[in-house]
């Protein structure tokens, strides 16, 4: 198992981005969370396999039709156990 931390920057507040994040996700079997920063930005944390995360990573680099990503920084974090995918 893998751990990332994902910032995206962009318009990505307000644009289901959290949730249509969340939806890749499970697809991917992965789990986590996405949430919305004070500063604008969502966060997104995911546990899984290294390629599921490469795949979310991909897709939030482009998110839903509605958002506009500017950027997606990925740093690795120590494995956690984690049950599900949660947009908070």
């Amino acid at each position: 198992m893998a751990c990332a931390r994902f910032l995206v920057t962009g318009r990505v507040q307000g644009v289901f981005f959290r949730a249509s994040t969340r939806e890749q996700a499970l697809r991917l079997v992965l789990c986590g969370y996405a949430r919305n920063l004070p500063d604008g930005r969502v966060e997104v944390v995911a546990s899984g396999g290294e390629d599921q995360l490469a795949e979310l990573e991909r897709w939030l680099q482009h998110g839903p039709p509605v958002a506009r990503v500017d950027s997606v920084e990925r740093e690795p974090m120590p494995d956690q156990e984690m049950r599900g995918f949660v947009a908070c």
